[in-house]
């Protein structure tokens, strides 16, 4: 598996793994997560999307980073349900958490729904710490963060 930028002729990709990872979500929160009405052409067109991809299964996850001043931003994250629990979610975190040292950044941010209790226990149980909950566009979001120590690096 490799991570690589994805072009806009991905985007279709991008928003098929969106609408299978979260669309699981939809009775739970009582509504579309945000992510499943991305603009992921526009997200390559900027450089902000990345892809996980597999020779033998294709795109299987996508992540995408924004590059704030002070901390790296994954705004998005999601793996095929079909290749959850195989280590992809985590080569994606792994690779922002590379991509914000070359930067120069020590902090990466996320946010995820409170209703997805899975992802809230993934990102404890990989050393992110909460920092807010709130209301925020219609959704109950939960806001993590998680320093990097140059003892990572």
């Amino acid at each position: 598996m490799r991570i690589r930028p994805a072009r806009s002729a991905d985007a279709i990709a991008a928003q098929e793994i969106a609408q299978r990872a979260y669309g699981v979500y939809v009775e739970r929160i009582g509504r579309r997560p945000a992510p499943m009405d991305d603009d992921y052409g526009e997200k390559a067109e900027q450089g902000r999307l990345l892809l996980a991809d597999d020779d033998r299964h294709g795109i299987v996850g996508i992540i995408v980073l924004v590059r704030e001043p002070d901390h790296l931003l994954i705004e998005n994250i999601a793996v095929d349900p079909e290749r959850q629990g195989m280590g992809v979610g985590r080569a994606l975190l792994s690779y922002a958490e590379t991509d914000a040292r070359r930067h120069g950044l020590d902090t990466l941010r996320l946010y995820t729904n409170a209703a997805m209790t899975e992802n809230l226990a993934l990102y404890r149980r990989l050393g992110y710490r909460e920092d807010d909950r709130r209301g925020e566009h219609g959704f109950e979001r939960v806001f993590l963060s998680k320093r990097l120590s140059r003892q990572e690096e």
